[in-house]
């Protein structure tokens, strides 16, 4: 029998899906995924990603302006973002964030979006699913002018000191394909230190695919993969990953009692 695990980050709402959707979930569901959090990346994302929420009760939806896109975005859409997850009450605002690897990305206006995003995300109580790359310290300074309700650093990719910083404040860690290589090797010995408690799984399909699938589209339905190495590098047995994954992204995204695994504690 497969774990019950969750995908903390995946966009089925791309073109990439646009084919096959429905078997892409199903073949997933089949793998052991029992849920999936769908985070927006731009505004003409987001009614697709609430039209998917609606139809499947698995798929949870995040809205945001993602910084690798600010191009597309500005201000007046955070105005939009607001009213929007008001009146449909997503489970996070995101993917927000701070993307300075791309020299070509105006830091500027991707500070001024995340911290209005962010206040959105405080004024409304809702977490964030956070888009860092070179650019952790500046989120980190950020959060704790916007404290918010903690949530998931999305493909975390930072130190153990950053890594504490974000713990304390009530995220969550997302590790996903880029475990699975090999060469990897920092970032599996930070997968292998992390208490337990702060890690969740995550595909980002249809990006990141992991060494198995290099150069082809990622799916949700390759999570267990993931939680092939995290059990090969940690001391826990399969089922205890699964089984806390699963439970951290409940917890810091307030999803329904439905995802609970049925080893839960609070069965008992």
């Amino acid at each position: 029998m497969n774990e019950k695990i969750i995908d903390s980050h995946c966009h089925l709402d791309m073109p990439a899906f646009d084919q096959d959707r429905q078997q892409v979930l199903e073949n997933a569901r089949i793998a052991g995924v029992m849920g999936f959090v769908v985070p927006g990346t731009t505004q003409a994302s987001w009614q697709k990603i609430l039209e998917l929420a609606t139809g499947e009760m698995d798929v949870y939806p995040a809205l945001g302006l993602h910084p690798y896109f600010c191009a597309e975005h500005n201000t007046s859409q955070v105005g939009q973002l607001r009213s929007l997850v008001e009146m449909m009450r997503p489970v996070a605002i995101g993917e927000i964030g701070l993307d300075f690897f791309r020299p070509d990305l105006d830091q500027n206006l991707q500070m001024e979006l995340f911290e209005l995003q962010l206040q959105v995300a405080q004024d409304l109580e809702l977490p964030v699913i956070l888009h860092t790359r070179k650019a952790h310290d500046q989120v980190l300074k950020l959060l704790k002018k916007y404290p918010v309700r903690g949530g998931i650093s999305h493909a975390f990719n930072g130190s153990w000191q950053q890594a504490r910083q974000y713990m304390d404040m009530g995220f969550c860690l997302g590790f996903g394909g880029m475990l699975t290589y090999e060469r990897s090797s920092k970032l599996r010995a930070l997968a292998t230190k992390l208490p337990l408690e702060h890690l969740v799984l995550e595909t980002d399909a249809p990006d990141m695919p992991g060494a198995a699938h290099q150069y082809q589209r990622n799916s949700p339905e390759y999570l267990p993969e993931v939680l092939d190495i995290l059990t090969e590098i940690r001391s826990e047995s399969r089922q205890t990953i699964a089984d806390v994954t699963t439970l951290n992204v409940c917890r810091v995204l307030t999803l329904p009692d439905r995802t609970r695994p049925v080893s839960d504690p609070q069965d008992a």
